[in-house]
Parts: structure tokens; sequence; C-alpha cells
């Protein structure tokens, strides 16, 4: 265990001596959202009866600034150390795949769910958003910088330049949260599109999420719970496999 916890001390000190730029910046990117689309939005429909436009913006925004950043930190570690080399300085001492896995994965939920919190801390000023259930908040919060993580991993063993993590970030991750209800309800939308996105698993971590502050949903909350934890194990199989056979970082 001495090799985790040093390995995962390691990673939240990286992110965590430049908070100005891993944690605050994220927290005013997602302000910046929630002004401008509560602004524009403001007499739109609510999604939920008794739930205004800016409640129901707030957990969505803080659920994608989670997932990013909790991507963000796993592939982002990872690619600077075989970049610089000292991914070397990781692989020598005897720590095993689950020791590997669960550092970077850990760490990259601390970071994601520090800036969460930063959402919502500034968040506060601006809309009052309920608690119905603080366990599915965890739940989903948890689970979702988790799997997030786990790609990040994936993503980070994968590439060989800054370029390609950016393309993955560009073309997979924001695509995908973006189109995951965080500035809309999906029955909002046409009936084509509404099937297409019961295809996108951040769909149902943020709906998820957003059950655990309204008790209101757009899917089942099990639902949700059954993709989310669905789409983490897979990964985190994928990624335990690609350790284990030293996919690009023993060649």
């Amino acid at each position: 265990m001495i090799g985790f916890q040093t390995l995962l001390k390691k990673e939240v000190l990286r992110f965590w001596k430049v908070a100005f730029q891993t944690v605050a910046a994220p927290v005013l990117t997602a302000m910046l959202y929630l002004l401008i689309f509560a602004h524009v939005m403001a007499n739109s429909t609510a999604a939920f009866p008794g739930i205004n436009y800016e409640q129901f913006l707030i957990p969505g925004l803080a659920m994608m600034s989670m997932l990013q950043n909790a991507f963000a930190n796993t592939s982002s570690s990872l690619i600077q150390s075989k970049i610089t080399g000292n991914i070397l300085f990781i692989l020598l001492p005897p720590l095993t795949p689950w020791n590997f896995y669960g550092a970077y994965v850990l760490a990259a939920v601390i970071r994601g769910l520090a800036v969460g919190l930063g959402v919502f801390a500034v968040g506060i000023f601006i809309a009052h958003v309920p608690t119905h259930n603080i366990v599915w908040i965890l739940v989903f919060a948890v689970l979702g910088c988790a799997m997030m993580a786990a790609l990040g991993v994936i993503a980070g063993l994968w590439a060989d330049r800054f370029d390609q993590i950016a393309a993955f970030q560009n073309f997979i991750i924001m695509p995908l949260t973006f189109l995951s209800g965080v500035f809309y309800s999906i029955h909002s939308l046409p009936d084509f599109w509404q099937r297409l996105s019961h295809f996108n698993p951040f769909f149902y971590m943020i709906d998820g999420f957003r059950y655990g502050f309204f008790g209101k949903s757009d899917v089942s909350v099990w639902l949700s719970l059954a993709v989310t934890a669905g789409a983490f194990l897979c990964l985190s199989a994928v990624t335990l496999s690609l350790l284990k056979s030293g996919y690009k970082l023993r060649q």
C-alpha cells in the first residue's frame, strides 16, 4: 500500500499545486455558462414543475465540470509523464496494475469533486438548489468521475502526443457532455433526438445526478444507475487489461 499511497499523493499534489488552473478555472467557466444561459433562457418553460431554469442548470453544469476534469486529470498526467520520460519512475517500483489504476482514478475523483463543490459554492449565490437525496448525489458524482477517470487512463495510454488528447476531448468528450441534457430536458427535443439521447451514457450520469437534487428525472434513476455503473465496470476492465499488458508503457 505504500506505493499506492505515494502515487496517489503525487497525483493529488500534481493538480493541487496549480489549483488556480485545475480547479478555479473550471469553476469560473461553469459560472460563465450559468450567467449566460440563465439570462438567455430566463423566460423558458421550466423543465420540472416548481423548478426554475437556474436551479435546473446548476447541477448539470456541476456534473459536466466534474466529468471533464476527471478525464483531464488522468489523461494529462499520463501523456505528460510519457513525453517527459518520468513515467519510468512510476514503472520501476513494484506497483500492481490495481495500485496504478486506483491511484490515478482516485486522484481524478478528488479533483472532479473539488471542482463540483466549487461550482455549487459559487452557484448558491445565484440560485437555491434543493437537496432531495444526498446518497444519489454522491453515488452519481463518484461513479461519474471514476468512469471518466478510467476513460482518461485509456486515452493517456493510447495517445503519443498532446494533440491526440486534445482531439479526444474535442471530438468525443465535449460533444457527449454538451448533448447530454446539461442545458435542457430531453423531453423538449423532437422524438428522433430524444431516442438518440438514450444512447449517450453521459445523459444518464447527469440525469441521475440531477434526480438527487429535485427527486425528478427524465428517465428512471435506477436505469441511470445501471448504465453508469455498467459503463464504469466496462471501462475499468479495459483499463486494467491495458495496464497488465503494459500497452504503450513497457515497449
